[in-house]
């Protein structure tokens, strides 16, 4: 695609994707309730990980329309930077930096130096997901790459900065999150079959096709659900919550069980329910 398309930095920027970043920031504010340093170290931590996705994002951009595919995406940072390849990879590694480099600082802050050791293989493989001739995106590992990274990576990883130890909830917290991410990545595949399976991207969708991908969202969103209840009984959150989110669970999963789950649906829903909980929990 060669035309030229004027797009502002606040039209590519659609702050909802981010949601996936903070989302789990948030379910463990409610899980932990932290407070003081714990607190800031979590609200740190958060931003850390919502500056590595957009870098994540910007790579993924570049790496698309540099190998082919979903290049009829309108809002891309391709657009912003004018086509320049060059300054959009300048772009997300500044971002990737700076991600990087708050993480650090909030760890030596904390004294949580030991996280890097499951953080780093983890930050690597959100690096190698869009870089180099053959990006894990564009394989059959880009799916489980996704739910490692935001899953046992993002959740875990701001379970343990706020100073608790591994538990049951954090491992239902890990798997709700890894099931929601995947199923976010999975929901917008069909849309895109088309080029990708011209660019040689070994999605979800071009694989198995858009029936059997809606399906897997669906049952994904389901064990997020789950999970995150779960995660809520190990924790004790009560029974007047725990019976809340089942409710309000079962209502956002039943509304599209026979509609195509969108991305958009499955952020706002699940941003939903986490709302509620917190004005139930603090109130």
């Amino acid at each position: 695609m060669n035309q030229e398309v004027r797009l502002k930095w606040w039209q590519a920027l659609n702050p909802a994707i981010y949601l996936i970043s903070v989302l789990p920031g948030v379910a463990v504010w409610l899980l932990v309730l932290p407070s003081g340093n714990s607190l800031l170290a979590l609200l740190g931590a958060t931003l850390a990980v919502t500056l590595l996705q957009h870098a994540i994002n910007l790579l993924n951009d570049e790496a698309d329309w540099r190998l082919g595919a979903d290049i009829e995406k309108s809002d891309s940072w391709v657009y912003v930077h004018h086509q320049n390849l060059g300054l959009v990879r300048l772009h997300g590694w500044l971002s990737f930096l700076g991600g990087t480099a708050l993480g650090l600082a909030v760890l030596l802050w904390r004294e949580h130096l030991d996280i890097l050791i499951p953080a780093i293989p983890l930050v690597a493989l959100g690096y190698l997901y869009n870089s180099g001739k053959r990006p894990l995106s564009y394989t059959c590992l880009g799916e489980w790459v996704t739910g490692l990274c935001y899953g046992p990576g993002v959740f875990g990883g701001l379970w343990l900065v706020t100073g608790q130890s591994a538990n049951p909830g954090m491992l239902s917290g890990a798997l709700a999150f890894g099931c929601l991410a995947v199923a976010l990545l999975l929901a917008h595949q069909p849309t895109q079959m088309r080029t990708d399976r011209l660019a040689g991207k070994q999605s979800f969708a071009v694989r198995y096709g858009a029936d059997i991908t809606y399906r897997f969202v669906r049952i994904l969103f389901f064990m997020f659900l789950l999970a995150w209840a779960s995660a809520l009984v190990f924790q004790q959150a009560g029974l007047v919550t725990t019976a809340i989110d089942i409710l309000f669970s079962c209502v956002f999963f039943v509304v599209r069980l026979k509609k195509p789950p969108d991305s958009k649906y499955l952020l706002l829903s699940s941003s939903v329910l986490f709302l509620t909980l917190a004005l139930i929990i603090r109130s």
